[in-house]
């Protein structure tokens, strides 16, 4: 006899007409509180729509603070535009976290032009030059304007891409390129190399976070498009705002709130989400996180993580810290426990992991021909992440630990 696992979960009717409508990626038709932001970027890109190359764009602001929607936003209308005005414009978006290198930032490219006249690019094997000669083939037989989004472009491995990319305009005689750079790096533009700089850096838009009030907008907008009728108390959409104000008026957070205080509510077989599925999914969030991600790490990569911590304390946040610096304390710390220390390299390769879990940020800075090293920073709390780091017997109070070399580190 077979169980049916799941019939007790979905006994009972859903509070949800549509959940999808609570996700960072969906893009409602009309984005509360960044009506100037929209007409900005809608300014700039107009040019398209006469034929003209419209400005390179740099998008700041911290997370969650609707940079992706709106650019995505404004180029879905400008692709609608382009179609009833008869100018063809093409809206190419790449996220750097997942693309980050050049060849793969041309190849996606590239691949947006795929059609019967042409073969798709390879994920990998072909010179990098072949690739940026086919982009620029493809681009001149589809015409028209092409607006280019790197979302997260500090993410990218070098900045190359961007220099090819800012030099598309003088190798197209059909076509034209436009890119819109989106970072929540206000200094990333600082680490550029200078032809980049002058040629990407036209026009510059600063995104301010939410206060309580606008996320309260912006839930109340998708409360009312995700759920059912008389399935919300009061006091949650303001609850979630206040909360999410906190952590710097940030609306993905908002949004992954209320999402699972729903989840939650729908879980406990209730028909209303109360003040108390907030507070969960509060503590909920915060612990899947932070605490499962680094309570999980393999012993090795905790012990760089205690080293970053370390270093971060020894130089109260002020400057990051370089792979040089984290592997001294590092080695001092293996030592201190009695562990064998791995060798430079492989703490590099450490760092990425934890960069790629968002426990850490890594960036790759180029010191010209002295070569590349990498700013290291912690990105979660460094009082939280050594409580959960505290819980391994072995590094127990080791991240508060004061070592020899921190006179070469100040």
């Amino acid at each position: 006899m077979t169980r049916d696992l799941f019939s007790s979960f979905l006994a009972s009717e859903s509070i949800f007409k549509n959940k999808e409508v609570l996700r960072h990626s969906y893009i409602p038709d009309v984005l509360p509180h960044r009506e100037e932001q929209i007409n900005e970027i809608a300014s700039i890109l107009a040019s398209a729509l006469r034929g003209e190359t419209p400005s390179n764009i740099f998008i700041y602001g911290k997370t969650g603070t609707g940079k992706t929607a709106v650019t995505r936003y404004v180029g879905k209308e400008l692709h609608r535009a382009g179609k009833e005005k008869g100018k063809p414009t093409h809206f190419v978006y790449i996220n750097c976290e997942v693309v980050d290198t050049q060849y793969r930032i041309l190849q996606n490219i590239a691949n947006h032009f795929i059609g019967e006249w042409t073969e798709r690019i390879p994920f990998t094997g072909w010179p990098t030059d072949e690739v940026y000669a086919k982009l620029r083939e493809m681009m001149e037989k589809a015409r028209g304007v092409v607006v280019i989004v790197l979302d997260e472009v500090d993410k990218l491995k070098g900045d190359e891409v961007l220099y090819n990319l800012s030099r598309l305009n003088t190798d197209l005689d059909n076509a034209k390129a436009s890119v819109i750079g989106i970072s929540n790096d206000l200094k990333f533009t600082e680490f550029l190399d200078p032809r980049v700089k002058s040629s990407m850096g036209e026009e510059n838009l600063i995104f301010p976070p939410y206060n309580a009030d606008q996320l309260k907008d912006i839930l109340d907008q998708r409360a009312q498009m995700a759920l059912k009728e008389n399935t919300l108390d009061e006091p949650v959409v303001p609850l979630c705002s206040a909360y999410a104000a906190q952590e710097h008026g940030d609306a993905r957070r908002a949004l992954d709130l209320f999402r699972v205080a729903a989840e939650l509510a729908e879980r406990d077989g209730l028909k209303r989400i109360v003040e108390k599925h907030v507070r969960r999914a509060q503590n909920k969030i915060e612990l899947d996180r932070v605490t499962e991600v680094v309570r999980t790490l393999p012993t090795q990569s905790k012990l760089v993580l205690i080293s970053i911590i370390v270093g971060e304390r020894i130089q109260d946040n002020i400057t990051p810290l370089t792979t040089g610096e984290v592997y001294s304390i590092y080695k001092e710390l293996a030592s201190s426990v009695g562990i064998d220390h791995l060798t430079q390299r492989r703490i590099t390769d450490l760092v990425s992991e934890l960069d790629m879990l968002g426990i850490v940020t890594a960036r790759v800075i180029s010191k010209g021909r002295y070569g590349r090293t990498r700013h290291i920073r912690m990105s979660t709390s460094i009082d939280k992440t050594t409580e959960v780091l505290d819980e391994d017997d072995l590094l127990r109070g080791l991240a508060r630990y004061r070592p020899k070399i921190q006179t070469r580190l100040l």
